[in-house]
Formats: C-alpha cells, sequence, structure tokens
C-alpha cells in the first residue's frame, strides 16, 4: 500500500485551477449565484424591517440563515462539481492508473471545495455586511463552530453524492443538485424546529445544520446557546464524513471491479 502523498492530492487541486483559469463560464458561478442570493434575501429582509411592527430585526435572523445555507451548499457543491469534472471529461481511467489513491483523490476534492468555497463566503460577506448591515459579531466566536459544522457536513455530502454518480452513472448528476433543497425543510433554516410534525423533527434530530440554526436563532433571542446541542452536531457532522469517505471507497472498489468505470456514458443510469 502507497503511503498518502499530499503531493499527488495536491494535482487534483491544481487541476481545478488550471480548469477555472482557463474558463469565465466556471468563474461566475463562484460567486454570481450566491451574490444575486445575499441581493435578492437583503432587500426582502430590509422590507420587512420596513413593514412589520415587530422588534425582530430580519436581517442577522433571514439574510444570516441564508449566508450559512448558502455556505453549506457552495461546500457541497464545490466537491460535487470538482468530481463532475472528472465525469465529464471521462477522466477517471487516467486518474486511478496513476499511483494517485482513494483518500489522496478525495481530499483533492475536499481542498478544491475549500477554494471555490472561500470564494463565495468572502463574497457574501462582504455584500451582507457592506450593503445590509450584517453584524457578524451579533453572533459572537460561535459564528466559527457554525461554520465548521456546515463546512464539515456539507463535505460529507458532496462526497455522498459523488459515490452516488459514481454507482449509477453521469446522468445521475440531477439526483445531486437538489440535495441541499431536500435538506433544508428538516434543518429549520428559517424557521424554529419545533414548528415542524413529530417525525420531521426526529429527521431534524440528526441533521447537524438544525442545532447551527437553532443556536443562531437564540442567540439572536439573547438566549444561551446549548454547547451540547453544538457538541451533538459537530460529532454528527463528523460521522457523516466518515461514513461517506467509507461508501464512496467500497462504490469505487465496485466500480473498478465490474468494470463501471471503463463503461461511463450520459446515458448510464441503471
Amino acid at each position: 500500500m502507497t503511503t498518502f502523498s499530499w503531493r499527488r492530492a495536491g494535482s487534483v487541486v491544481l487541476r481545478q485551477a488550471y480548469l477555472i483559469r482557463g474558463s469565465l463560464a466556471r468563474v461566475l458561478p463562484l460567486f454570481a449565484w450566491v451574490a444575486t442570493d445575499m441581493i435578492l434575501w437583503g432587500f426582502l429582509t430590509r422590507y420587512l424591517n420596513g413593514v412589520t411592527r415587530s422588534a425582530m430585526d430580519f436581517v442577522p435572523t433571514l439574510l444570516g440563515a441564508v449566508l450559512l445555507w448558502d455556505f453549506f451548499a457552495r461546500v457541497m457543491q464545490g466537491v460535487t462539481t470538482a468530481f463532475l469534472e472528472d465525469v465529464w471529461s471521462r477522466n477517471f481511467l487516467n486518474l486511478f492508473a496513476s499511483p494517485l489513491s482513494i483518500p489522496e483523490y478525495v481530499a483533492g476534492l475536499v481542498a478544491s471545495s475549500i477554494m471555490t468555497s472561500a470564494i463565495g463566503l468572502v463574497v457574501m460577506i462582504a455584500l451582507a455586511s457592506g450593503i445590509f448591515g450584517l453584524s457578524f459579531f451579533s453572533y459572537g466566536l460561535l459564528l466559527f463552530p457554525f461554520l465548521l459544522t456546515l463546512f464539515v457536513f456539507g463535505i460529507a455530502m458532496g462526497v455522498v453524492a459523488s459515490a452516488i454518480v459514481l454507482w449509477f452513472g453521469p446522468a445521475s448528476e440531477w439526483f445531486v443538485w437538489p440535495i441541499p433543497a431536500v435538506i433544508a425543510p428538516f434543518a429549520g433554516v428559517f424557521y424554529p424546529v419545533s414548528t415542524l410534525p413529530r417525525w420531521m423533527q426526529a429527521v431534524a434530530f440528526l441533521l447537524p445544520p438544525a442545532s447551527v440554526f437553532e443556536s443562531m436563532r437564540r442567540i439572536i433571542a439573547g438566549d444561551a446557546v446549548s454547547v451540547g446541542a453544538l457538541a451533538w452536531s459537530g460529532g454528527l457532522a463528523l460521522i457523516y464524513l466518515l461514513l461517506g469517505t467509507w461508501v464512496f471507497a467500497r462504490v469505487h472498489r465496485h466500480a473498478v471491479r465490474v468494470g463501471l468505470i471503463a463503461r461511463y456514458s450520459a446515458e448510464t443510469v441503471s
């Protein structure tokens, strides 16, 4: 068994950097969609603050939630997009004919996601704070555990989504893009989890983002945050990451054993 090499993992990141550098169509999505979300929700929160008589400030409640959820989505899509670049170019035979191992490849996907999601996060923070006055000091130092939990969970979902495409074929990428939208109602991004039916609350209990957004609303309301809940969400995110990596490795072994990688085509979904 070969030892883990950061140089080989870095080659995956370098390939993504060259792809992004050489294509405007790949550069614009890094910040265009998150900028659109920030502007749309920013003006919506400003409007709600103007027409409601509630003492609640909708900027940290709604705009902050949008920022954190978009960050999660960008992290997940950073992994899956880097993986799909190899799917679209049918590059797997080239990759795995080299000494590159699965841990090195996954590490490269994660590093690529860090690179792309960091750009989106900077744009979101600049717009939210510069134009709409969202103060991140209101969240305090807990902002970092929030981002870390969402980052780890986003990586986990990105790895699982990549395993889905590796198993079912390139056309199954359409199963991947809706994943954040499917998770959002259970995670209580814009409303307390207590408003959900009991069966949805049970699902939310097993989703790391639910504790993050519940804690965020507690901070805004001036209540104490449960350290145990944050530890639970962080531990869950780490478990999902380990499980996702294990699933990807198992699917890769299956794909190699039965020859799925060599037979990839755009119509393969079975």
